[in-house]
């Protein structure tokens, strides 16, 4: 009976060594299932205004926008801002618009609409979603991809400020939906959404058809708009109003395009430390190798103390 537990032996430990492994794998599969990595906008990025047609407006001339401004296809001369208003660069597709500040570049707005339609598409494909009410005031979310169930996405004054959790971890991304062709995103008067926990602006996003954001609120992230965009009277937006087709509206707004701390690159992945890609990461493959190097160890040692007992 001995000399066949002593032949067995091998067998158990291949298999305990599996579904140790096994685990481990899964485990670590769970954790780059949950991690997003961010919404490359690449040329887009520096933009803290992106429109498509007929124009950009700002009823008095009053709105405050740090980050570049870009109106594509629609020529320069829909810009409906002064170079008082903007730290940054205004640009168009042709030589009309706001001057000194106005650079003509065509190519360089081609490039950012297309890079904002191949981000649009990428925060629309992103899984796996949970589905939310359509009140996303008085909640607290952790990163990952949230929808409504519906066409609209909301946030109330009176239900309480949207916070959103990093959970100590600065790459970590919120990405929200809205159904095609819906009414998209409606954010109330004095509404707030909240960062904590290390949670960044660079790392939110909305992927809406519209987006209407009303008085006094303080909105936090990147707007990818398929149609128009409207801010208010007041609003503060930490983050970019990006409309790939219609136009964005202002009234005395501050817009303030985000730049993720520890990025000091200039380049347009703006996480900091290592690319939150999803991948199972260094670290814990080192531990997955010595967890079942441990394991290997230990059935080798009680191996030779029970060989040594049968003789």
């Amino acid at each position: 009976m001995q000399k066949t537990y002593i032949k067995l032996f091998p067998l158990i430990a291949l298999f305990a060594v599996f579904v140790i492994s096994t685990v481990i794998i899964t485990l670590g599969s769970q954790s780059a299932h949950a991690a997003q990595p961010t919404v490359n906008l690449r040329t887009a990025s520096p933009f803290a205004i992106l429109s498509g047609t007929p124009n950009i407006t700002d009823a008095g001339n009053s709105s405050v926008i740090t980050g570049n401004v870009g109106l594509s296809p629609a020529t320069g001369a829909g810009v409906g801002l002064t170079c008082s208003q903007v730290t940054g660069t205004i640009y168009s597709v042709d030589a009309t618009g706001p001057l000194p500040c106005r650079v003509t570049n065509g190519p360089l707005l081609l490039t950012a609409k297309n890079n904002l339609t191949t981000a649009y598409t990428d925060a629309a494909n992103r899984t796996p979603v949970t589905t939310n009410p359509e009140e996303l005031g008085g909640t607290t979310l952790v990163a990952g991809v949230y929808d409504s169930g519906s066409t609209k996405l909301g946030i109330s004054a009176g239900a309480g400020a949207l916070i959103l959790d990093g959970q100590n971890d600065p790459s970590s991304v919120f990405i929200f939906q809205a159904g095609f062709n819906g009414t998209g995103l409606t954010v109330g008067p004095g509404s707030t959404v909240t960062l904590v926990n290390g949670a960044q602006a660079c790392n939110v996003f909305w992927r809406v058809d519209t987006a209407a954001i009303d008085t006094t609120a303080n909105f936090v992230g990147t707007i990818l708009a398929l149609n128009s965009i409207s801010v208010a009277n007041g609003a503060t937006i930490n983050g970019r109003l990006l409309a790939r087709n219609g136009n964005v509206t202002l009234i005395n707004d501050t817009i303030i395009a985000p730049i993720c701390e520890g990025n000091d690159t200039g380049d347009d992945s703006p996480t900091p430390g290592l690319p939150n890609t999803g991948e199972m990461g260094g670290q814990y493959v080192l531990w997955a190798a010595l967890s079942t190097l441990l394991v290997i160890s230990g059935l080798l040692l009680a191996f030779v103390a029970y060989k040594k007992r049968s003789i």
